[in-house]
């Protein structure tokens, strides 16, 4: 029985997991940031950018990975 389905299926699933709640994470803490301190709103976007970005870049390599234990390992 072959298991690449379901290897590529949990790699693109549980990969997506880490970058939403990061996301999530990342966002929560902006928000709470810009209500507490709106004036600080430039010294917060950068970072919260690059941090979203980073978080999505984890999420796509998991998606590239999938794809090649789809196409590659059959």
């Amino acid at each position: 029985m072959d298991l690449t389905p379901l290897a590529a299926g949990l790699a693109m699933g549980l990969g997506a997991i880490g970058p939403g709640i990061g996301v999530g994470i990342a966002v929560n803490g902006a928000m709470n940031a810009l209500g507490r301190n709106p004036d600080a709103s430039g010294a917060i976007f950068v970072p919260y950018i690059l941090g979203i970005a980073l978080a999505e870049a984890i999420g796509i390599y998991s998606l590239v990975i999938g794809l090649l234990l789809i196409f590659v390992a059959q």
